[in-house]
């Protein structure tokens, strides 16, 4: 790395690292560019020239403590994936793991609650497919009762939902049993205990099948997409 580039990176580090600390301090108004300036020890025309603009800066902010967090679950969904931690218990640590993120970072929730900014967001975008590797680890356990991709949007709205609604009360007087009962709600819809012995044993075990079925190798390329289309047709009908 040549050493403009590398006083470049270090530029950008010592950037994002100081608004980073104002922003948790005193949230987005704190982070102005003569404090972080100050703070990061560069001249003010150097954030321009990196970020543009303040809400450049602040997207920098958001993606840079997003990312260490997704880094940190992506190492948990890893472990637990090696050592065959029950799928269910593991997304149920990830969900008091994304709750708690929230209510320590809310002006980072906040920031990412734009959906123009999470849809531009690459952490953002690898934290849903953590997510959705737990999902289909359920799936292929056979535990899933709706298509993966609705379960994930109902965990992802549930969680989000259950921040928003944590901040927005005082914390002397929020419901530290509400992460829980939510959890427990969208649960007793996307899941089921015993597939072959309830109403939805059908549907249920076409998700388990639609969640192995790319790695049949027993079947064609054509034959799979036509299963995979049968299994698709089945999940996606209304119960």
């Amino acid at each position: 790395m040549s050493e403009v580039v590398k006083s470049r990176t270090d530029t950008r580090t010592a950037i994002v690292e100081a608004a980073t600390a104002l922003l948790h301090e005193g949230g987005p108004g704190a982070v102005t560019t003569r404090g972080v300036a100050e703070r990061a020890g560069v001249q003010a025309p150097a954030i321009y020239r990196l970020f543009g603009d303040k809400d450049g800066l602040l997207e920098a902010v958001a993606e840079h403590v997003l990312a260490t967090f997704v880094a940190g679950k992506a190492a948990g969904m890893a472990a637990a994936t090696a050592s065959d931690v029950d799928p269910l218990d593991d997304l149920r640590a990830s969900w008091h793991r994304q709750i708690d993120f929230g209510l320590a970072n809310p002006a980072v929730f906040r920031l990412l609650s734009d959906p123009e900014r999470v849809r531009g967001s690459a952490a953002a975008r690898m934290g849903r497919e953590i997510l959705e590797t737990r999902v289909h680890r359920l799936a292929a356990a056979g535990r899933l009762r709706v298509p993966e991709p609705h379960a994930v949007a109902m965990i992802q709205a549930a969680g989000a939902g259950t921040t928003q609604m944590l901040l927005a009360t005082p914390a002397e007087h929020r419901d530290a049993g509400l992460g829980d009962s939510m959890l427990d709600a969208v649960l007793a819809r996307i899941l089921t205990d015993a597939p072959a012995a309830t109403p939805d044993g059908p549907r249920t075990s076409a998700v388990a099948l639609r969640a192995v079925a790319p790695r049949l190798e027993a079947l064609t390329p054509s034959e799979r997409h036509l299963l995979i289309e049968w299994l698709d047709r089945i999940t996606e009908t209304p119960a």
